[in-house]
């Protein structure tokens, strides 16, 4: 079990996602009264094995144990040792996933799972006190406060994550590169999530960011997209879809966003062994950027819902996936209350691509593979190469004014370029639609 990497996932309903430290997603409550078989029979012998285990437990533990406790956990490590993904939640637990798909969630906005013992950061959640302390994707945290993290759970880690805003705590991470272990404090704030920002990079392109798939979701994206029309005058020449550290959330958000940009076919479907675990979802007739290139961003942090997003797209071939080979998470959870006002989250589905790839534990391959790296400016030096305009007695430019222009355009784009050149994949994302757009003009 401590080779097997862990997540919890807040899901209700079909939801689809790598669990966000402080983040949640829409439910739906569903009933399963199907027809009993001769798989159904209670295993008499290994229930009696488990009473024997029980009364042992009750009778020589070395200290007292309630039974309310030890059925709990006899729950939650049936559950545990399915999947990574399903889960017990107990009454608080699902109380508080109901509760945080009002889009406010309290805590320090990272997205976590399980690996070998210790807590490991999917993503930052954009512009959270995580995100701006400068976690990062792959960071493994050891300790909360002082409380070392090996021998907890991941429910454990998280509860103690979560706490009231304006409050510290300091976690010590691992970080790939890092000699030794740093030491971030955070504050805890509550985590106001904004799915969809955007904004122009150049004239006629747009730039898109979805960081979570929420129940409002597509809506905002129709937003975005229609500001980002009208502040080009009516099209778009190109959009760059960045999906990066995306980790998921609500499977019908991840269907519209695809449907934005295609006008027919297969979107995503689910297969499971009940019947209403099957489904398949397909494109309506519109395209809200009118067929304008697409490049999607993807990297190791995008999960689950961005998964069938970008593998969507990829098979419809109506975007190009760049970046790096996404996280590898294809099934679908369903959240089921039970009597006692608690739930199970039950692994009930796989999902696949048009094309019928299935993503679990593969991910998806971007057409163009980026390392992820970062540019920067070359620091000029004290040395100026000698130009013709240095020379004693060269002649005058006859449309000076014309070039001063020029060049104060220059400057400005000079200025987007730097600012691009902090994201290596964006930058890499403008050039394609850029070539993209020169090609379809010829």
């Amino acid at each position: 079990m401590h080779n097997k990497k862990t997540m919890l996932i807040l899901a209700l309903g079909f939801v689809l996602g790598v669990f966000m430290g402080t983040c949640g997603s829409v439910f739906a409550d569903r009933d399963n009264a199907d027809t009993a078989t001769d798989s159904d029979a209670l295993p008499f012998e290994e229930l009696r094995a488990f009473t024997e285990i029980f009364g042992r437990i009750k009778r020589d533990y070395v200290e007292s144990v309630s039974d309310k406790k030890l059925f709990e956990d006899a729950i939650r490590g049936m559950l545990s040792g399915l999947d990574p993904h399903s889960a017990y939640l107990v009454a608080d637990e699902f109380q508080e996933l109901k509760e945080s798909t009002t889009g406010q969630f309290g805590g320090l906005g990272i997205e976590v799972t399980m690996e070998n013992g210790f807590i490991k950061i999917v993503s930052p959640i954009d512009d959270t006190p995580a995100q701006k302390a400068g976690m990062r994707t792959g960071d493994l945290i050891i300790k909360l406060d002082e409380k070392p993290v090996k021998g907890m759970s991941l429910n454990d880690a998280v509860k103690m994550m979560r706490g009231e805003p304006g409050s510290k705590i300091v976690l010590t991470i691992v970080r790939e590169g890092e000699e030794k272990p740093l030491k971030i404090s955070l504050v805890r704030a509550i985590i106001k999530v904004k799915s969809v920002k955007n904004r122009m990079l150049d004239k006629g392109y747009g730039y898109v960011r979805i960081s979570s798939f929420q129940s409002g979701t597509a809506d905002n994206l129709e937003e975005a997209l229609t500001a980002l029309k009208k502040e080009n005058g009516g099209n778009l020449k190109g959009l760059v879809l960045d999906l990066r550290n995306n980790p998921g959330g609500v499977l019908e958000a991840a269907v519209k966003v695809s449907d934005a940009f295609l006008r027919s076919g297969l979107i995503v479907y689910t297969e499971g062994r009940i019947e209403n675990s099957e489904m398949r979802f397909n494109a309506a007739a519109d395209d809200l950027i009118n067929d304008a290139p697409i490049v999607v961003l993807i990297n190791a942090g995008s999960a689950s819902a961005s998964e069938i997003v970008a593998g969507a797209l990829q098979d419809q071939k109506r975007a190009i996936i760049m970046g790096e080979k996404s996280f590898g998470k294809g099934s679908v959870q369903t959240i089921l209350p039970t009597s006692n006002g608690a739930a199970i989250k039950l692994t009930t589905a796989r999902y696949f691509t048009p094309s019928g790839r299935s993503i679990q534990a593969e991910g998806i391959e971007p057409d163009i593979a980026l390392s992820p790296v970062k540019l920067e400016s070359v620091e000029k030096s004290d040395y100026t190469p000698v130009k013709e305009a240095d020379l004693s007695g060269h002649l005058q430019n006859a449309k000076a004014t014309t070039a001063a222009t020029d060049a104060t355009a220059v400057s400005a784009a000079d200025k987007e370029k730097d600012s691009l050149l902090k994201d290596y994949a964006l930058y890499e994302a403008l050039n394609l639609l850029k070539g993209i757009s020169i090609t379809k003009t010829k």
